[in-house]
């Protein structure tokens, strides 16, 4: 499964794909910020997943998340936004933007694990 992985931290980056590579997700890309996760989406079509940040520079996750369920390529690609961002409210609004699930930093690889199966349909 080819996974993109969207956060303007490099550390976050990193920590959510070596999680991913032990949950056995080895085919992981990444972006820095939401225009280029959107470049990276446009030439990796193939994309089955997408976990971005909310607050980065260029374009925010939110902006992304709304970009990418405007494109009738990716309405089905199931979305789920890593943030500081906690409050009820913004989990609202990233649902409503069409996000599949939602984690707020810090988290640990088994939060990473459920959300991921959650969305996929997938349990262990």
């Amino acid at each position: 499964m080819k996974i993109l992985v969207v956060d303007d931290s490099s550390t976050m980056r990193r920590i959510i794909k070596n999680t991913l590579a032990r949950l056995g997700y080895k085919d992981v890309l990444e972006a820095e910020d939401g225009a280029k996760g959107w470049e990276q989406l446009e030439a990796n079509p193939d994309v089955e997943m997408l976990i971005t940040d909310w607050n980065m520079p260029e374009m925010n996750g939110l902006e992304l998340v709304k970009k990418v369920r405007a494109d009738e390529r990716f309405e089905d690609l199931p979305i789920i936004m890593v943030t500081t961002e906690g409050g009820k409210a913004e989990v609202i609004t990233a649902l409503k933007a069409g996000v599949n699930n939602y984690i707020v930093k810090p988290f640990t690889p088994q939060v990473l694990k459920e959300k991921l199966q959650a969305v996929m349909g997938t349990v262990e």
